[in-house]
């Protein structure tokens, strides 16, 4: 007898990921329609709402499809991309490209708001700062610079929840997501009211808030027969795409943290308690298990420096060509050291203007060190995020590792060698989509709680362990690499202003 399924759906920066799978964890179907990322000037990131529904509904009417018959799908969980501003009419339609989590044009709106606002003030009312990519400050850039949009403005969404939307026919969020808005109160899981008088939000814009296992809409007739769905299955509410991810690594209880390197780099540790960091450097939000909470480090460029190195200067050669060349050159990289600020940096140092930089270079060296630099660098700005979380008290001592990175064997020992702690190694499509199924499992009642569905799903993993003459050799290395920042911090800002001349100009 066939298992009820579930379908999960990652609304991704690059594409909308569904995933088919049965309660016990195992994985029927898994398809992926892409997407285009609009870049219309440099530092600035953008989607087409539309495009998103249609690729959505494609990829889960695609894994739909593979259910053995249409009702043994009982129910939908969503993640995706989090931050982004997605502002839609009265008639539901969007008003303009959504602006994403890795858009830079609001630098001047974050600064402003820390100076009037106040850094305590805003980590007392929502424990974060209002980091670029979230959106209060594009909301404020909006004011600034498109206001009649604001007039015509019905509703404010994340992107996942435009899909619900089109799903359900109902704004509803979660409090995973709506952490990363910029005025929600992460410690009592609700929106915050001081923080929406402060920035002249109308609280009718706003979504209602859910628990991400709970039910937060069902599938509407129209939206069921475009799907080949039954009509009426609960949508669970979900969560954002890293916790979604850490739910499906298993990252729910104290201790426990995500290391993942996609195009971003993230650790991201669950907790126990609400606590938040006085300066705001550590990311907190409410996690996708009722009172339970996460603490987040960010690198903006992991996986995307080592694509931008074989885009620009090694164009056509495969990854698992090139990456296997470095090891080739031994840990420490010749005393080649990159930093890997390509799109400034969140976590330790909330610097949109911090830059890339490859250090101690000499005709002795061959690319597989600049390859081995760049997989270093980013386990050392990995390490820089851990440490970051750490050092407010988190208690962090059992590491999965996940994304991209996590396929290939030597960067798992680089990452092993530079945080000197195992590695478990994340099974292959145990994503966000996987950990939305869950919570679509949890919400539809098939399983009691996000715990036993961790529990009950659970798949064996590899471990990768620290090598003593690794861990010697890059623990000097990374002492090197931490005075870069502050070495290179005037030159930074430097080349930040000369280059934001330079786009104004054009």
């Amino acid at each position: 007898m066939r298992l009820p399924a579930v379908i999960g759906l990652d609304l991704g920066t690059t594409g909308a990921r569904a995933v088919l799978t049965d309660v016990s964890g195992a994985t029927l179907a898994v398809y992926e329609a892409p997407y285009e990322l609009h870049t219309p000037r440099p530092g600035w990131a953008e989607q087409s709402p539309q495009d998103w529904e249609r690729a959505a509904f494609s990829a889960i009417a695609a894994v739909a499809s593979r259910a053995h018959l249409a009702d043994q799908v009982r129910a939908i969980g969503l993640t995706g991309q989090m931050h982004g501003l997605t502002l839609l009419d009265r008639a539901q339609q969007p008003l303009r490209n959504a602006i994403l989590w890795c858009d830079l044009r609001t630098g001047p709106q974050r600064r402003e708001l820390e100076r009037s606002v106040g850094i305590p003030t805003l980590v007392r009312h929502t424990g974060n700062l209002p980091l670029e990519g979230f959106q209060a400050p594009k909301l404020v850039w909006v004011r600034q610079h498109e206001p009649e949009l604001l007039a015509r403005t019905a509703h404010v969404l994340l992107p996942k929840d435009f899909i619900r939307l089109r799903l359900c026919g109902e704004c509803l969020t979660d409090v995973s997501d709506a952490s990363g808005t910029g005025y929600f109160d992460s410690a009592t899981r609700r929106w915050s009211d001081q923080m929406l008088d402060m920035l002249a939000i109308d609280r009718a814009w706003l979504p209602d808030v859910r628990e991400s296992p709970e039910t937060a809409g069902k599938l509407t007739p129209a939206a069921a027969e475009h799907l080949g769905l039954p009509p009426g299955i609960p949508v669970a509410a979900g969560a954002g795409d890293q916790p979604a991810g850490a739910v499906a690594a298993g990252i729910v209880s104290e201790g426990d943290a995500a290391v993942t390197i996609g195009s971003s780099g993230v650790v991201f540790a669950a907790a126990s308690a609400y606590g938040a960091s006085p300066d705001g450097r550590v990311q907190i939000g409410a996690h996708a298990i009722p009172l339970r909470w996460y603490l987040m480090g960010v690198t903006q460029a992991a996986g995307l420096s080592l694509r931008w190195l074989r885009d620009t200067f090694m164009p056509g050669i495969a990854y698992d060509q090139l990456v296997p060349e470095a090891t080739d050159s031994p840990p420490g990289s010749r005393g080649l050291l990159w930093l890997p600020y390509l799109q400034g940096e969140r976590t330790p140092h909330l610097d949109a203007d911090a830059r890339g930089a490859l250090v101690g270079l000499t005709t002795a060296h061959r690319r597989a060190d600049i390859v081995r630099a760049v997989l270093e660098g980013v386990a050392f700005s990995l390490r820089d995020a851990a440490q970051t979380i750490q050092s407010v008290g988190a208690s962090v001592d059992r590491f999965k590792l996940a994304g991209g990175g996590a396929r290939s064997p030597l960067w798992r020992q680089i990452v092993a060698d530079v945080f000197d702690a195992p590695m478990r190694i994340e099974p292959e499509g145990r994503g966000p989509a996987f950990g939305a199924a869950l919570l679509g499992a949890v919400a539809s009642g098939l399983i009691a709680s996000v715990d036993e569905a961790v529990r009950i799903t659970a798949a064996p993993c590899e471990s990768t362990t620290p090598s003593a003459g690794g861990v010697a050799a890059l623990e000097a290395a990374y002492a090197r690499y931490r005075d870069l920042y502050p070495a290179l911090a005037e030159a930074s800002q430097a080349a930040a202003a000369a280059q934001a001349t330079e786009i104004t100009e054009a």
